[in-house]
């Protein structure tokens, strides 16, 4: 069973969808329910437009003054638009290109070609590899993947990704890049990553680990046509969710006094902001504990603008073993001689880097860029900085499933709760992706209609 087969048939399981009886007789009216979706987020959206289309009454309730939750499209200069938020759209998500073709947003290939920083040597695209040896046995471990039986992914998923990496004999230079890489990839160290989430992962994504697309104009336009058709005024920003009593009906309360009523709920918000309301009754204790271990991604966007790219390659990034550790092109595509580029970093580096000045940082990047690239200390215009583990509605960018959590802690998380369902890109296949929030969000709703 593979991760997506897992998690649909979980969410199938958990929303109720498989019991008997759950179809209504013919000739037979069944009264709509009322539906409360708290977050505006993809998943939020995504559920409340499934919905809607099914002529189902639906209130969103969202925190912060705008919608998009973790989508944050970011405007730089005059019209230089960067995504400080979720960024990418891969080759295999389905359903997100789906609802761009819709809603005619073209979607652009933002595929880079990843320049090395190594021990102070600079290696250009194409320059650099693995080992021989390495790549080759890396490409016999893809290979046996869907040859692992139920057993033999719960036995991974008891260690983290550096320990299996090593014992299958990755070793020095191919480590270390390998753990600069796949850092990016899941936020937070290697070293906390469940094996199985991590092989799971590059074994069923696209070659350029779904990092090949994005929403020409900003990934926010989407939050926005979803927003168009569900109805502004069925969209409350600014409502800080404070309690939920579920009884017969659902009836939320927030901060400010306003009080929303329905038959269901569903919560599409991440994990530190689910604790933080009082439900009543209280939440289940497997579900309260399974809350408290799933930790979030620290990431740090460092956006800096430049009068001129002087990368010179469109599809250009870059890791490096300095800090921070990854630089790509932000504004690939868009007609200018500025662009930006967003040097990002992960964990401890991410949490330091945060508490440090424009100029702090600023040299932080000319210092491992300058020796390659010179001259680019005056091209700096402004800078622009964003923390994810520091956000008060996530504390970080996305769901990190560490060691011994993707068999036991994902499916208490997914669990259905009296009237409560819930969806968010932490129950999703692959974690960090739009694409995730968006199949859960539709699953709630699914599971909600059945």
């Amino acid at each position: 069973m593979n991760r997506r087969r897992f998690i649909r048939e979980g969410t199938l399981s958990a929303g109720g969808l498989l019991l008997a009886g759950s179809l209504p007789l013919s000739g037979y009216s069944v009264k709509k329910p009322q539906v409360i979706i708290i977050g505006a987020g993809f998943a939020g959206l995504a559920a409340a437009l499934r919905l809607k289309r099914k002529g189902i009454t639906v209130t969103v309730i969202e925190s912060r003054n705008r919608i998009g939750g973790r989508v944050f499209s970011h405007t730089v200069g005059d019209d230089l638009v960067i995504e400080l938020g979720g960024e990418w759209v891969g080759n295999s998500h389905t359903r997100i290109r789906e609802l761009c073709e819709e809603f005619g947003l073209p979607l652009e290939n933002n595929q880079m070609n990843t320049h090395l920083v190594y021990k102070g040597q600079y290696h250009p695209a194409g320059s650099w590899d693995y080992s021989s040896e390495w790549r080759a046995k890396f490409k016999s471990i893809l290979e046996a993947y869907p040859n692992l039986k139920e057993a033999d992914k719960r036995t991974l998923d008891r260690y983290d990704w550096w320990r299996f990496l090593v014992n299958n004999g990755c070793s020095g230079r191919d480590l270390d890049i390998r753990e600069l890489l796949d850092s990016t990839d899941f936020g937070e160290s290697i070293r906390h990553v469940s094996a199985f989430a991590a092989l799971a992962e590059y074994a069923e994504s696209s070659e350029k680990n779904e990092m090949d697309l994005k929403i020409k104009g900003g990934n926010a336009l989407l939050a926005h046509k979803l927003r168009g058709e569900i109805g502004m005024e069925h969209i409350h920003c600014g409502h800080h969710v404070a309690h939920i009593s579920q009884k017969n009906r659902v009836e939320v309360t927030c901060t400010n006094g306003k009080k929303f009523t329905a038959d269901k709920l569903i919560c599409a918000i991440p994990t530190f902001s689910i604790q933080r309301i009082n439900w009543s009754p209280g939440l289940p204790s497997p579900l309260s504990a399974a809350l408290n271990e799933l930790q979030y991604a620290r990431i740090n966007k460092h956006a800096l603008h430049f009068s001129e790219r002087f990368w010179k390659e469109e599809a250009f990034d870059l890791v490096s073993d300095q800090s921070p550790h990854y630089f790509y092109h932000a504004t690939k595509n868009q007609r200018s001689k500025e662009g930006v580029l967003i040097a990002y970093s992960v964990g401890d580096k991410a949490a330091s880097n945060a508490n440090q000045t424009d100029e702090f940082l600023a040299n932080d990047v000319f210092r491992c860029l300058e020796p390659h690239f010179s001259g680019i200390r005056s091209l700096l215009k402004g800078q622009a900085n964003y923390y994810w583990g520091n956000d008060p509605y996530s504390y970080g960018a996305y769901a990190l499933y560490g060691i011994d959590q993707w068999f036991r802690v994902m499916p208490e998380l997914k669990k259905k709760f009296l009237h409560t369902y819930f969806a968010g890109e932490h129950l999703a296949d692959w974690q960090g992706f739009m694409e995730g929030a968006i199949n859960t969000g539709e699953a709630a709703a699914h599971a909600v209609m059945g």
